[in-house]
C-alpha cells in the first residue's frame, strides 16, 4: 500500500499538469494548433512511435531510431566527460601543484557557454556526430570536474591521517580513501551532467546534426507540426529522466554503506 501511495505521489503533479493543460487548449484561451491538447500530442506521438496512420508524415514510425541516434550522443559525450571530469578532478583535489597549473585555465573555459562552441565545432568537425558528441562533452564535462574536486577537497582528513599512519601508499589512499569519500560529490556532479548532455544534445541536433529528437524538434517547428515539437520535448524529458534514474541507481549501489548510516542516524 505504501509502495502504491508513493507512485501516486509521484504522479499526482504530471497529472495535474496535463489535465490543466487539456482543459486551456480545448476552451480556445489559445489557438488549438499554438498549443494541441495533450490528446492530440499523443496520438501524434504515438504515430511517431509506432507508425499506425501516418500522422507524424515522414517521421512515422522512426521515434525510436531518433531516440537512439540522441542516445548515442549523449553515451559517447557523456562517457568522455564523466571519466575525464572524474580523473583530472581527483588530481587537481589532490595534487596542489596540479591546481596551480590547470585550475586557473579551467576557470576561463568554464564560465563560457558550451552553445558559444558551435560555429567551431561545426568548423573543425562538420555535419555529422563529432560536434554533438563534443557540445555533449562541455556542458557535462564542467558539473562533473566541480564536484570532483569538492569531494576530494572534502575528504575526511582524520580518515587520511589514520590510512596514512598505517602505511598506505599514496596510490592506496586515492583509491581507498579519497575516491570512496568523493564518491557522493561525483554523483551528484554526474546526475547534473547528464540534464546538461540531453540539453546540449538537442541543441546540437537543432544546428549542427540531421537526426535526432532535437533535429525533429526543429523541423517540425518549421513545418508548425506543433504536436510533434510537443511530443520531441516530453521524449527528451522521459528518455532524461530514465538515465537519471540509471545513475541514481548506480549511486544507490556504490553509496549503500551511506545509506546505512543515515538509517542508522534516524533509528539514534
Amino acid at each position: 500500500m505504501t509502495a502504491l501511495w508513493k507512485s501516486w505521489e509521484r504522479a499526482v503533479v504530471p497529472l495535474f499538469i496535463l489535465v490543466a493543460w487539456e482543459i486551456v487548449s480545448r476552451s480556445g484561451l489559445l489557438p488549438a494548433a499554438l498549443l494541441p491538447p495533450p490528446t492530440v500530442v499523443l496520438h501524434a506521438w504515438g504515430d511517431w512511435v509506432f507508425g499506425f496512420d501516418e500522422t507524424a508524415q515522414g517521421n512515422s514510425g522512426r521515434w525510436l531510431a531518433d531516440a537512439l541516434s540522441s542516445a548515442v550522443r549523449v553515451a559517447a559525450g557523456y562517457g568522455i566527460a564523466a571519466v575525464s571530469g572524474i580523473l583530472l578532478g581527483i588530481a587537481i583535489g589532490w595534487w596542489r601543484w596540479v591546481e596551480r597549473t590547470v585550475e586557473p585555465t579551467i576557470q576561463m573555459l568554464r564560465p563560457v557557454p558550451p552553445v558559444s562552441w558551435i560555429p567551431l565545432a561545426i568548423i573543425w568537425f562538420g555535419i555529422a556526430n563529432k560536434p554533438a558528441i563534443f557540445l555533449v562533452f562541455l556542458g557535462a564535462f564542467f558539473p562533473v570536474l566541480m564536484n570532483t574536486i569538492h569531494g576530494v577537497k572534502t575528504a575526511d582528513r582524520n580518515l587520511i591521517r589514520a590510512a596514512s599512519m598505517m602505511g598506505a601508499t599514496e596510490q592506496q589512499l586515492l583509491r581507498h580513501v579519497v575516491f570512496p569519500a568523493a564518491l557522493p560529490s561525483i554523483f551528484a556532479g554526474l546526475r547534473i551532467g547528464i540534464g546538461a548532455a540531453w540539453m546540449l544534445t538537442v541543441t546540437a541536433e537543432m544546428v549542427a546534426v540531421k537526426s535526432g529528437l532535437g533535429y525533429v524538434l526543429w523541423d517540425s517547428y518549421y513545418f508548425l507540426r506543433y504536436d510533434l515539437v510537443l511530443a520531441s520535448m516530453a521524449s527528451i524529458g522521459l528518455l532524461g529522466y530514465a538515465t537519471d534514474g540509471l545513475i541514481k541507481l548506480l549511486m544507490s549501489a556504490a553509496l549503500h554503506w551511506q545509506h546505512g548510516s543515515t538509517l542508522q542516524s534516524r533509528e539514534g
